[in-house]
């Protein structure tokens, strides 16, 4: 059943079309991916399905009462409020029905009014919020928080960073579970683990419609069911994640090559035939003529434009960047302690851990730009740095696209041809158009591309991205990864982006339990052997549980029948290893599931300690069952 529908969406900003022709359709229940180059419609396209802006022709037509809930790029959280609060405040039937609650409590507390018929309205109120979630909805809102980041939920939003208020706006999202969720970009500001998180609770726990733009691919994969295109103005609908999408984009655009070359070929023929102008017209020669002409006024193939990437690496020395047990503290803090590092000309490092745990600041006291607080920090004669920063910080948002890139240089020169800036700057996908407009009016994802423009113009021997997949569409993340794969430097880059890592690191650095530790490979290997490594704490953690224990010996007694207490365990007793052994299924089944290692650290173990446990009590049954079976035959 159909819950949301748009046809014909138009929607133009000064003398260009956004959207021009936008038609869908999103039924109960569906996931749809939301893709598209940056600049493509995504955003808008999003905000007129959500009510936020108008379309200036076609129509969206939604199912009465649909309870929608939207994740901008730049929530509004209301001034004062609690974290805790704004994620309850989406839940409106369910925090009236408390309300009525409490206040039907005090009243009969206070012996107000008639007592039954207060006690018959409380109980009413009270099953409508059990119907709502329940009583421990708080709890969840809570729980929720953690996940996505927020720790505090207590905290007032007014001093968070934006980042912080997108997690407690998804927060809100989560718990809500509306009808139809549009989520804009929920994974940016999010570390690794939330990711997955998130990930499993959308496939897990989201019954409602979904509509999710995100550059995550993994996401995108497991997560969606449809992938809709926004491309050219128009939305284009294909089947299954980004692996089907890909595919699938591919014959059409092979199929549309095909027709193109059919119609020149047509046209050849018909120019050729039209040239020796044959003096008979006909009327079969007229419709000829007409079918030529109809072929020529047809606009020909737009040629899809994708972004080339191309970087060039100054000649380094021996040492690059070497860190000799250093130190990281902010604040008073310390986050990173006793961390050697030598870098090597080739090497890409993903940097990946929790949120607050201190990546960024390591990545400024690699770079130089803050001191160590401890140990020595040194750079190679030839070592030349390119830092992206997460806020795009060099960009002037009072000069254009061009002014910000040019500054003051004369041409650009990049694998060993040299390029003006205008023709650079369209090599990032900006036309001579766009190239005269302010930094201030783009979007995330297009300030991203102006920021990559600006810190690859000059030959560099280290690059350092931090967070460079915020914003950046996924075509632009393909061709920068393949960038940075040909790139013969070396690469230092904080993102939660696993598909990135998997196609561009070739070691890890990951923040753990107060350590920082380097693993060879990509994130999947990162995170195989941690999933391993949790397993193998839990069952040690078990051994010596039960190590400790302590033993008592028995002293041999004479064998002997059954008391009547004896007889009446036995009775109960295979119920109970029954019960047991389906505890220690249901244990191991949770263990084995999809989700459970994208669960935090401190879960995974104790769900692990539990199977220990179970399996200890079962075996004990079992046990005592065949004591007693032996003594009853006996």
């Amino acid at each position: 059943m159909t819950i949301l529908g748009a046809r014909g969406l138009r929607r133009t900003y000064g003398t260009r079309d956004v959207l021009r022709d936008a038609t869908l359709s999103v039924g109960e229940g569906e996931r749809v991916g939301l893709v598209g180059r940056n600049g493509s419609g995504k955003s808008t396209l999003a905000k007129i399905l959500a009510g936020i802006e108008s379309a200036d022709a076609g129509e969206v037509v939604r199912r009465t009462n649909l309870r929608m809930g939207y994740l901008t790029q730049t929530p509004e959280l209301p001034a004062g409020a609690r974290a805790i609060d704004v994620v309850l405040a989406g839940l409106v039937p369910w925090q009236a029905a408390v309300a009525l609650h409490t206040e039907l409590s005090a009243k009969l507390e206070r012996g107000e009014g008639d007592q039954a018929s207060l006690l018959e309205r409380q109980a009413a109120a009270a099953a409508k919020v059990e119907l709502l979630g329940g009583w421990s909805m708080r709890h969840e809102a809570e729980t929720i928080l953690d996940h996505v980041g927020i720790r505090d939920p207590e905290a007032i939003v007014d001093p968070m960073s934006g980042g912080e208020r997108r997690r407690v706006a998804l927060a809100q999202i989560l718990v809500a579970s509306p009808e139809l969720a549009i989520l804009d970009e929920p994974t940016n500001h999010l570390d690794v683990e939330a990711v997955q998180w998130l990930e499993n609770w959308l496939v897990e726990r989201h019954t409602g419609a979904l509509i999710l733009i995100t550059h995550d691919r993994y996401l995108l994969d497991r997560v969606v069911t449809r992938t809709l295109e926004v491309d050219d103005g128009e939305v284009f609908s294909y089947e299954g994640g980004w692996g089907m999408y890909l595919e699938a984009k591919a014959e059409r655009m092979a199929h549309a090559e095909r027709v193109e070359s059919n119609r020149r070929n047509f046209l050849r023929r018909e120019l050729d035939w039209l040239r020796r102008s044959p003096q008979a017209r006909t009327t079969k020669q007229k419709a000829r003529i007409d079918r030529a002409q109809a072929a020529i006024a047809q606009a020909p193939m737009r040629v899809e434009r994708t972004a080339t990437i191309a970087m060039d690496a100054a000649r380094s020395g021996n040492m690059i960047i070497e860190a000799e047990s250093i130190a990281v503290d902010i604040a008073g803090r310390r986050l990173v302690s006793d961390f050697t590092l030598r870098l090597s000309e080739g090497e890409r490092i993903g940097i990946v851990g929790n949120n607050g745990c201190g990546k960024t600041s390591l990545l400024r006291v690699l770079t130089a730009v803050v001191p160590p607080s401890a140990g020595v920090l040194r750079h190679g004669k030839n070592t030349r740095i390119a830092y992206l920063d997460q806020e795009r910080s060099g960009l002037r948002d009072d000069l254009t696209v061009f002014e910000n890139v040019a500054g003051d240089r004369g041409p650009i020169e990049l694998g060993g041809e040299t390029y003006d800036t205008r023709t650079y700057l369209e090599r990032f996908l900006f036309s001579p158009q766009d190239q005269r407009q302010k930094v201030s009016t783009l979007s995330g994802g297009e300030r991203a591309r102006v920021a990559l423009a600006r810190l690859l113009r000059d030959g560099a021997n280290v690059i350092v991205l931090d967070e460079p997949t915020n914003d950046l569409d996924v075509m632009t993340l393909g061709a920068l990864e393949e960038a940075l794969i040909d790139y013969r430097g070396t690469l230092l880059v904080v993102t939660h982006d696993r598909w990135f890592l998997d196609r561009v690191a070739t070691s890890i650095l990951a923040f753990e339990d107060g350590r920082v530790t380097q693993y060879q490979g990509g994130w999947s290997d990162w995170s195989e052997r941690r999933a391993e490594a949790l397993a193998d704490a839990a069952r040690a953690a078990a051994a010596r549980k039960v190590a400790a224990a302590p033993v008592v010996v028995a002293k041999p007694v004479a064998r002997k029948g059954l008391s009547f207490t004896e007889r009446h365990e036995l009775d109960g007793l295979l119920e109970k290893v029954d019960a047991a052994e389906q505890q220690v299924g249901a244990l191991e089944a949770e263990m084995c599931s999809e989700g459970f290692y994208a669960r935090p650290q401190a879960d995974q173990a104790a769900l692990l300690a539990k199977l220990e446990a179970a399996r200890g009590v079962a075996a004990t049954l079992v046990a005592r069952w065949t004591e007693l079976e032996e003594r009853r035959d006996g």
